[in-house]
């Protein structure tokens, strides 16, 4: 009995030390909100170049999710997530410059990422070949496009109106189904489960309460691609899953999900609608256990956001004669492609040596940072970023955020050839891969606008 008392009174201080981070916090206030975002008809959707036909139903309702944060001076910063393939540069720059004009809203304080579901629709208009290599002549994907911008814009004003006073946290778990899709042969890198390849496995997690203790809103991130479905129905697939057993379990909460650097990692096993539902059971689980910890850290303010770009060069293209016997391709992705950029150089003489990467680096008070890198970042730049920057005690890397234009491989993974490192390019406008020297370039400005922050 006297064992049974100690470990009892122990337990009870540590879950009085784990409620402390909600006693300290003082100043912010918060508020979340949700909508739907599943097309109302047959589209064609996103992710799989096999694909031949639209979208044949609804298994999964796709969501977009807003979380605003206020602290005590006045400053907010506001995240969206998407159950979508990708964020068009247009979609961000038409989001943000209403709220601009609407809520005096700063541009770098709008954090915007997607969960890159494969089944979700196809409404990157200009950001892939779909369109002209389906031949579909269908505008549905434009359309949705312009409707979603306002939708965004819509529900982030919502939330806006409804800020309180709230309660913020940090803490994290891990969950283990990601593993390394790139598994090295003796005929090169094949898109296949590399249980010795680099993962990043954690689950960070921000928790929001309201005043009176209730979780308001729970966001959580994994380092992995959506892509354990490729049946054509819409699904947000298991960060789908995972968002929707959170919110059943708390009623009243929203869960965001924020999708990590996992361009070269895969939900294993896959194929199947119970594995996605499977794997959305575990990271709901990883979360609501990193919501029992006792530990966590409470997150103060002020909030400081810093973003800027870098031009990420690419490696020299083919010569025209090569691009020429590209066009005349039966493999009707190269021959798209390699006709895109023949109408290119006819039009503007040249083509483009390199493209505009955002980047964008959020501090929320002195202990904790997000890092938002573009693109479909490989796990390398969140295990490099986790090891430099030291100077806090939480630091959050997400891939995939505020433009999704193609890979953004690693040094190691642009020598290692292979799909992520450029053969992923040709389903992009871009004209080829980058060069070597893109993993520095990012990682430099990451660093640049980390110490622009602890100015």
């Amino acid at each position: 009995m006297k064992c049974r008392a100690l470990f009892l009174a122990g337990w009870m201080l540590l879950a009085a030390g784990g409620a402390a981070w909600a006693q300290e916090n003082s100043g912010w206030k918060a508020a979340a909100a949700s909508s739907k975002i599943t097309p109302n008809g047959p589209m064609w959707m996103a992710g799989y170049a096999s694909r031949t036909n639209p979208s044949e139903g609804v298994t999964q309702d796709l969501f977009a999710k807003v979380l605003v944060l206020e602290d005590d001076q006045g400053g907010r910063f506001v995240t969206l997530t998407m159950d979508l393939i990708g964020i068009p540069a247009s979609l961000r720059s038409s989001v943000v410059e209403a709220l601009q004009q609407q809520h005096r809203l700063p541009s770098e304080r709008v954090f915007m990422n997607c969960s890159h579901t494969h089944c979700g629709p196809e409404f990157r208009v200009g950001k892939s070949l779909y369109l002209e290599v389906m031949d579909h002549g269908d505008n549905r994907g434009a359309e949705y496009g312009t409707w979603l911008a306002g939708e965004l814009v819509r529900l982030t004003g919502e939330a806006i109106g409804r800020l309180a006073p709230a309660k913020v946290g940090v803490t994290h778990a891990r969950c283990g189904f990601a593993m390394n899709r790139r598994l090295p042969t003796r005929l090169g890198y094949k898109n296949s489960p590399y249980p010795d390849g680099p993962v990043d496995q954690s689950v960070p997690v921000l928790e929001v309460q309201a005043a009176d203790g209730k979780l308001l809103a729970v966001m959580f991130g994994y380092a992995c691609h959506n892509t354990t479905l490729s049946f054509q129905q819409f699904c947000g697939d298991y960060a789908g899953y995972a968002q929707e057993y959170l919110e059943e379990a708390h009623p009243g909460t929203v869960a965001l999900f924020v999708m990590g650097c996992g361009g070269d990692q895969n939900p294993y096993p896959r194929g199947k609608l119970e594995l996605a539902q499977q794997h959305g059971r575990a990271l709901a689980n990883a979360v609501e256990a990193a919501l029992t910890v006792t530990q966590k850290q409470a997150v103060k303010g002020p909030v400081k956001v810093a973003m800027g770009n870098v031009a990420l060069p690419f490696a020299l293209p083919p010569p025209k004669t090569e691009l020429e016997k590209m066009a005349a391709s039966k493999n009707r992705w190269e021959a798209a492609h390699a006709s895109l950029q023949l109408k290119k150089l006819e039009v503007e003489g040249k083509l483009a040596e390199s493209y505009d990467y955002p980047v964008q680096v959020v501090k929320l008070g002195s202990d904790f940072t997000l890092v938002a890198l573009a693109g479909e970042v490989v796990v390398d730049y969140a295990l490099r970023l986790k090891r430099e920057l030291t100077t806090e005690s939480t630091i959050w890397v997400a891939g995939y955020s505020n433009d999704v234009m193609g890979y953004i491989p690693s040094r190691r993974v642009l020598e290692e050839g292979g799909y992520e490192a450029g053969g992923a390019m040709l389903y992009t406008a871009h004209p080829g891969p980058w060069r070597p020297e893109v993993e520095e370039l990012i990682i430099g400005k990451v660093h640049e606008l980390h110490r622009q922050l602890a100015e």
